[in-house]
């Protein structure tokens, strides 16, 4: 327990101070962008960001993983607010909380291992485009000057790691923003700057128990908003986590990370901020600046707040074109440029389920419904690759006038219709043995086409026996099948 401890809080402790001075930097322009989009103050982005870091530090399942206010969640709650209000958006931020804490409890985050790697790689390029075109708006209809400061916030996020011995100690993103707004501050620039994205809170938050009616109409109100944004915030938050655990070659534990992220959203909402979930871009920021424990996730959070009220008067001046060159930096690394070459490598269905998802994502700007499509397409090209590995034979025993056929492989919705066509039904046998040995069934489906098969060669006048069920065949086959029970037979024939 003790070295468990040391090794997510103090094995890398000048690493994860740097880190999460850069993704408290970057935190800040993106908690004020998502407020804005959610239709709220600033400072509810501000202080959920603050608050979820925090929380999840001490709670979550992933050492390094960075939660705050996201775009994802902001876009659910548009409608909230804007019909009923901050009050309702506050009580629908703690309900997405208990929801999470339930998911986490029901182990709701092993559902992740369903999720193929085609759809993650979908999901990680769709981001990588997401974050690229959020940081157009700072690039179109601006001076010459923005361009220049964000080629030359490029040129020091890959150029500064270059450089010996200073350039493996400092985080080059960290180093671009002080950089960039000391030039800007020297050269008087007229360019937007964060203090021109909202206006930053100036007291800590404070204790608020959201001011809306204990009763049934209100929890139809904000069920169905807490139901969509518990559901995206933990898809975001187990995507993420297998992202950093790719990138760290590290496991996670997704239960407890559910259960924290409940956990974050609960503190975020009676402390006046909105529901949030993990956040790639600020995660894969904190890793490639050399944070890795929980402490770069504690040091964002609560740096983020000493920013906001102690620093606010240098925050302000911070231009967002350098802002806008760490993010294109994410969007870069974010994005799987193996994935392009691979196109011509890997199978067509894999192809078709990562662009359908990069597709429905960026389409959409909403994940759940992105990863839902690419989960259900490779499901589908699953199934029917499976249901091509059923083979059936046969043999004919001329001295008994038996004809055996032999089935091998998996039996299935996909496979039942090519189970049923192998059998000549028409066929003069006194007998016929239809031999599962080699088989499994696994579902409705399969059993009515054994029972439709068995029928068929009755109703021929054929004697037919079924052998070699294994154990769950035989279980599903006795609870649902028909052929060996008389009475339900002559149901079916309609007697």
């Amino acid at each position: 327990m003790v070295n468990k401890l040391k090794a997510d809080w103090l094995s890398n402790i000048r690493g994860d101070l740097l880190a999460g001075i850069v993704v408290a930097l970057a935190l800040i322009p993106e908690a004020i962008a998502f407020s804005i989009i959610a239709g709220v103050d600033p400072k509810v982005g501000l202080y959920a960001s603050f608050c979820i870091a925090v929380v999840i530090a001490f709670v979550g399942g992933r050492p390094g993983m960075i939660s705050a206010a996201t775009g994802a969640m902001a876009l659910l709650m548009v409608t909230l607010v804007k019909e009923h209000g901050l009050e309702y958006l506050l009580a629908a931020t703690l309900l997405t909380g208990v929801l999470q804490i339930l998911a986490g409890y029901f182990k709701l985050g092993g559902l992740m291992r369903f999720v193929s790697r085609s759809v993650v790689t979908g999901f990680v390029n769709a981001l990588a485009i997401l974050i690229f075109m959020a940081q157009l708006p700072e690039l179109t209809n601006v001076t010459w000057h923005v361009y220049a400061m964000t080629a030359a916030g490029l040129a020091i996020i890959y150029l500064f790691p270059l450089l010996p011995v200073v350039g493996r100690i400092l985080p080059s993103p960290l180093v671009c923003i002080i950089s960039m707004t000391g030039v800007a501050m020297w050269l008087n620039l007229d360019i937007r700057t964060v203090g021109d994205m909202g206006e930053l809170p100036d007291t800590l938050p404070i204790f608020l128990w959201p001011d809306v009616p204990l009763n049934f109409e209100t929890l139809q109100i904000i069920l169905p908003y807490s139901v969509g944004l518990a559901v995206v915030g933990l898809l975001e938050s187990m995507m993420t986590a297998t992202i950093v655990d790719d990138l760290t070659d590290t496991t996670s534990d997704r239960n407890r990370e559910c259960r924290g992220q409940g956990i974050a959203n609960i503190g975020s909402g009676l402390l006046g901020g909105m529901a949030g979930c993990a956040m790639i871009g600020q995660s894969i920021i904190n890793i490639k600046s050399g944070g890795r424990g929980r402490l770069s996730t504690l040091t964002a959070g609560v740096f983020l707040l000493i920013m906001v009220l102690v620093l606010d008067q240098w925050l302000v001046q911070i231009p967002m074109a350098a802002l806008v060159a760490v993010m294109i930096m994410v969007s870069i690394g974010t994005f799987s440029w193996a994935s392009i070459k691979n196109l011509r490598e890997h199978p067509l269905s894999t192809n078709i389920v990562m662009v359908v998802t990069v597709i429905v994502v960026v389409a959409t700007h909403n994940l759940a419904f992105g990863v839902l499509a690419g989960v259900l397409l490779a499901s589908l090209f699953f199934a029917n690759k499976v249901g091509h590995f059923m083979l059936v034979t046969s043999d004919l025993d001329e001295k008994t006038d038996t004809r055996t056929y032999t089935v091998v492989g998996q039996v299935f919705f996909s496979s039942s219709e090519k189970f049923t066509e192998s059998f000549d039904f028409k066929e003069a046998v006194d007998n016929v043995v239809i031999d599962l040995s080699r088989a499994h069934f696994w579902d409705i489906t399969a059993v009515g086409a054994l029972d439709k098969a068995v029928l068929k060669f009755r109703r021929e006048g054929a004697e037919v026996e079924v052998i070699g069920l294994n154990e769950a065949s035989a279980t599903i086959v006795d609870r649902f099948g028909v052929h060996d029970k008389p009475e339900a037979v002559d149901q079916l024939m309609g007697h």
